[in-house]
C-alpha cells in the first residue's frame, strides 16, 4: 500500500470514530431528554381530574333539574329534594 492509501485509511478510521462519538452524544442527549421534569405531578393531576368531575356532576345536576326540569337549579343541591326523589323511587 502506498502512503497515500494509508493516509486515506487513517482518515476513514478517524471519521468513523468521530461519527460514532457523534452518535453516542446523540444517544446521550436522547437519554437526557427522556428524563423530563413534570410541571404538574401525577398526584396533582389526579386531584384536578377528580375536582373537575365533581364540578361537572354538580353543573349537570343543576342544569338538568333547573332548565330541563323547570325547577329551581339550587334545589338540586338540597338534601330534601334527594330524599323526596328516593322516596318516590322506593315507595315505602
Amino acid at each position: 500500500m502506498s502512503t497515500k492509501q494509508l493516509k486515506q485509511a487513517e482518515t476513514a478510521k478517524e471519521q468513523k470514530t468521530k461519527g460514532s462519538k457523534k452518535e453516542q452524544e446523540k444517544r446521550n442527549e436522547k437519554r437526557n431528554n427522556s428524563l423530563r421534569v413534570r410541571v404538574f405531578p401525577i398526584w396533582l393531576r389526579i386531584i384536578i381530574v377528580i375536582i373537575l368531575a365533581i364540578f361537572a356532576l354538580v353543573a349537570g345536576l343543576m342544569i338538568g333539574f333547573g332548565i330541563i326540569g323547570d325547577g329551581n337549579p339550587i334545589d338540586a343541591l338540597k338534601v330534601e329534594t334527594w330524599r323526596h326523589i328516593i322516596d318516590i323511587v322506593i315507595k315505602e
